[in-house]
């Protein structure tokens, strides 16, 4: 399972992990949590729905919200840092996105997903586009979100 594996190396690194959650509610916390001992290593996880959220917890600056619009890489970076800042963890990582039915656009279908990651040696993110119903859509992200982590820790870590 990959949030065990993820937790291994967190646990055998010294590390600590928070997440900012938009369009998954909690789900990767709710996953990196189901695993016991998790509290080696999880440190918090902020569920920002709101842009005024994002803005107050995570430091998101309401001029790149109003440029970019809150499903975008900038929003995505800027969560990933903020949420690492407010918690001082080694690593970050971050969701937004749009999980549908409704809420999308010819620019920004429903199933368009930023996922950030950000630690000491900087933050990147990715975009993805996922199709099927809503359930669907939060889950395949919080799949790539953790994949990603994972990805990172054994490159970047081990």
């Amino acid at each position: 399972m990959i949030e065990e594996r993820i937790g291994s190396i967190l646990r055998e690194k010294g590390l600590r992990i928070a997440v900012a959650e938009s369009c998954t509610g909690g789900l990767i916390a709710n996953r990196i949590t189901n695993i016991q001992g998790a509290s080696d290593y999880f440190d918090m996880g902020f569920v920002t729905y709101s842009n005024d959220s994002k803005e107050v917890f995570l430091f998101v600056p309401e001029d790149v919200i109003a440029a970019k619009g809150a499903v975008s890489s900038e929003v995505a970076r800027a969560m990933a840092e903020g949420v690492r800042e407010a918690t001082g963890v080694d690593v970050a990582l971050s969701v937004t996105g749009i999980a549908g039915p409704g809420g999308g656009s010819p620019e920004k279908p429903v199933g368009t997903v930023y996922i950030g990651l950000a630690a000491e040696s900087g933050a990147f993110v990715r975009k993805f586009l996922f199709s099927g119903d809503r359930i669907s859509i939060k889950t395949q992200t919080s799949e790539e979100a953790l994949k990603m982590m994972l990805d990172y820790l054994e490159d970047k870590v081990t």
